[in-house]
């Protein structure tokens, strides 16, 4: 069987995605980034074939996308994330009735998208001026709370009181804000909902320049924070959709693109061979009609001779 790759190469992590030949997906791999970005982008999609058990020559093609996509020499092509993500989130949103605005929150940039229902991206705002209401926020809480990253979801639903007011807009004067709450005896379930809240407000308003849906897709590594996912939920009104594999939703749209663009290549390869033999086939015709009955007794040869 072929497979397609999509390989996402963001600021804090390579995600990998393989799908088979009916764009359905088939492995998925993600690791941190580094300061490497080819090596470790490399070693990424080789673990995911050593993982499937697949060769190399198996892959028939592969699209990077992400900040490191110009990096990685060895795609066939690469697009952005943005029409990355729609594709990816088109395709995984039919799971859901079908989505049209996509937020996405990922390591140091947070991003609202509209999409149409071809998944093609129509609008999209982005914020990477500053790290408050990105992943590398979540990050920075989870430190200074002496917590891990995936803890806070749970966090958040413990919160005796209701959610603290995080009134800081850098990540830097965030910090310490956290840190002066902790030293007044504030629990860490009513800072944690109070950080969320705090993205929230931030995400929905960028959303809602490019205008909302009555079902919001939310993707990007913070995604899988399930009290993240409820705050921006309240805070927009309406209901908000994670797929079963958020982090890796752009990489998916890369490898679904891979797909299509290998089919059209090989459509085309036929369609030019096809049109090859046929002009073939008239030049033979052509051919045998000049030369006359003489040929059937090797009258032609003789005369080429």
């Amino acid at each position: 069987m072929n497979y397609f790759a999509g390989l996402d190469i963001g600021s804090t992590a390579i995600k990998v995605v393989f799908v088979d030949e009916n764009g359905r997906l088939a492995g998925e791999h993600v690791t941190p980034t580094g300061s490497l970005f080819y090596k470790n982008a490399k070693e990424a999609f080789e673990t995911l074939l050593t993982k499937m058990a697949l060769q190399r020559e198996q892959v028939r093609y592969l699209i990077a996308t992400g900040y490191g996509r110009k990096l990685f020499k060895d795609a066939d092509d690469s697009i952005s994330e943005i029409t990355a993500n729609g594709i990816g989130a088109h395709e995984a949103g039919k799971a859901f009735g079908g989505v049209g605005t996509i937020i996405n929150i990922g390591g140091q940039d947070s991003k609202a998208i509209r999409i149409d229902s071809h998944g093609g991206v129509t609008n999209f705002v982005m914020n990477d001026k500053c790290a408050a209401g990105t992943g590398r926020f979540l990050d920075v809480a989870a430190r200074n709370l002496e917590i891990g990253l995936e803890e806070l979801g749970d966090y958040h639903f413990k919160a005796v009181a209701g959610p603290l007011d995080i009134n800081s807009t850098c990540t830097v004067f965030a910090e310490s804000e956290i840190i002066g709450l902790l030293a007044n005896g504030h629990g860490k379930g009513e800072i944690i909902s109070g950080i969320h809240n705090s993205i929230a407000r931030r995400t929905v308003r960028l959303a809602k320049k490019v205008g909302l849906d009555e079902r919001v897709y939310f993707d990007g590594g913070p995604a899988l924070n399930k009290g993240l996912a409820a705050a921006i939920e309240d805070e927009l009104g309406r209901e908000v959709v994670v797929p079963e594999h958020p982090q890796t939703t752009t990489a998916f749209g890369a490898a679904i693109l891979a797909r299509s663009e290998f089919l059209a290549e090989s459509a085309e390869r036929r369609a030019e061979k096809v049109e090859l033999q046929a002009q073939a086939a008239l030049a033979e015709a052509a051919k045998s009609a000049s030369c006359g009955p003489q040929c059937g007794s090797g009258a032609c040869g003789a005369h080429a001779g």
